[in-house]
C-alpha cells in the first residue's frame, strides 16, 4: 500500500527479490496541475507496468473494500507513505502490517518527519518499520537505519535518501518476519516529538530568527510546499540558502534587510546573522539560481524581505 514516489522503491525491492506481490493499493486517479488532466500515482504506474493487481479505494472502511483485502489472503500488508488504516484491515494478514516511516521513531510523528527534522536542525535521522496499531505512528518497532543530515541538504535531497534507505529495510523487516528473526520493540512515549503536516501559510519566512533558524527552515521545506517571503508585496519563493563565514557578525536590528547585492549574491539579515540566498523563484516566474535571477529582477541593498 503507497501512492508517491517514496513508496516506488520498496515495491521494486520486493519485485526484484521474488516476492509475490498478491495487490497493491494506492490513491485514486485525480486531476493534477494546471490542466487538471487525471494523473495516476507513480506506485499504480509501477503496479500496472509489472501486471499486478490494483485497488484505488475512496473509502478504506467500506465493508467491499475490507472483503477484498481478505479475499487476496496475503500474509503480510507493508504500508509506505499511504493512508492511516482502519483496524479492520490490517488486523486482516497471517502475519500483520507494517508501515516505514522516514524518522528514527518515536521522534518525528506525523506527516512531515523528513521536512521537521531539517527544519529543526537535526544531524541524523532515518527510517523506521514498525507493526500497525489503531493510534498512527505508535506500534512496535521492528527495524531502524540510521543517516546523516547534510548541513546544506534540502528536503527533497533527504528524501530521496530515505526513499531507498527505507526499501532495503522493508525488504529486511519482510525477511525477518517471515523467519520470525525480529522482535518488536515497544516505543517509548516519553522520547516522542511530532511532526505536523504544513501548509502553505506555515512556511513564511520569519527573518527574525537567527540565520540558522532561517537557513535549516529554507532547506527543510525545499522544494515542497517551499519557504517564502515577500518583497514589495509580492511572493518570493525560495529554495535554497547557505551561511557564509561571516553570518554570526551582525545582530537583529537588519532583520528582513537586504544588506549585501550585487550581480552574484544577495545577503539578507537575519535575528543574528545574515542569509545568503541561493535558488529563487518570483511570482509568476520560473525557479532559478540567484545570479540568473538577479538579471532580470535587481534587489537592493536596504530593500526589505518580509510582512512582518
Amino acid at each position: 500500500m503507497g501512492t508517491p514516489e517514496f513508496a516506488v522503491p520498496s515495491l521494486q525491492v520486493l519485485l526484484e527479490h521474488g516476492y509475490n506481490v498478491v495487490s497493491v493499493v494506492t490513491a485514486p486517479d485525480k486531476p493534477q496541475g494546471r490542466g487538471q488532466r487525471v494523473g495516476t500515482t507513480p506506485v499504480k504506474d509501477l503496479a500496472q507496468a509489472r501486471g499486478i493487481p490494483l485497488l484505488q479505494p475512496l473509502n478504506l472502511k467500506a465493508p467491499e473494500f475490507v472483503s477484498a483485502i481478505a479475499e487476496v489472503q496475503s500474509d503480510l500488508i507493508v504500508v509506505v507513505a499511504f493512508r492511516i488504516l482502519p483496524p479492520e484491515v490490517f488486523r486482516i494478514p497471517r502475519l500483520g502490517s507494517f508501515n516505514l516511516h522516514a524518522s528514527l521513531l518515536p521522534k518525528y510523528r506525523g506527516a512531515a518527519p523528513i521536512q521537521w527534522a531539517i527544519i529543526r536542525g537535526e544531524a541524523e535521522t532515518g527510517v523506521t518499520t514498525f507493526l500497525l496499531q489503531e493510534k498512527v505512528d505508535t506500534g512496535s518497532v521492528l527495524l531502524q537505519a540510521r543517516v546523516r543530515i547534510g548541513q546544506d541538504e534540502t528536503a527533497g535531497e533527504l528524501h530521496d535518501r530515505l526513499s531507498e534507505l527505507g526499501a532495503q529495510v522493508v525488504l529486511q523487516t519482510v525477511r525477518a518476519l517471515e523467519t520470525g528473526g525480529v522482535k518488536p520493540q515497544i516505543q517509548d512515549d516519553s522520547l516522542s516529538t511530532t511532526a505536523p503536516k504544513i501548509f502553505k501559510e506555515d512556511c513564511e519566512i520569519d527573518w527574525r530568527s537567527p540565520a540558522l533558524e532561517v537557513h535549516n527552515f529554507i532547506r527543510g521545506l525545499s522544494p515542497s510546499p517551499c519557504a517564502w517571503t515577500k518583497h514589495k508585496g509580492k511572493i518570493l519563493r525560495i529554495y535554497r540558502s547557505s551561511l557564509p563565514p561571516q553570518s554570526e557578525a551582525r545582530d537583529g536590528r537588519d532583520a528582513g534587510r537586504i544588506v549585501e547585492a550585487d550581480t552574484h549574491r544577495i545577503l539578507v539579515g537575519a535575528g543574528r546573522g545574515v542569509v545568503a540566498l541561493e535558488e529563487v523563484q518570483q511570482e509568476g516566474r520560473k525557479r532559478m539560481g540567484i545570479a540568473e535571477f538577479l538579471r532580470g529582477y535587481p534587489l537592493k541593498i536596504d530593500d526589505r524581505l518580509g510582512s512582518r
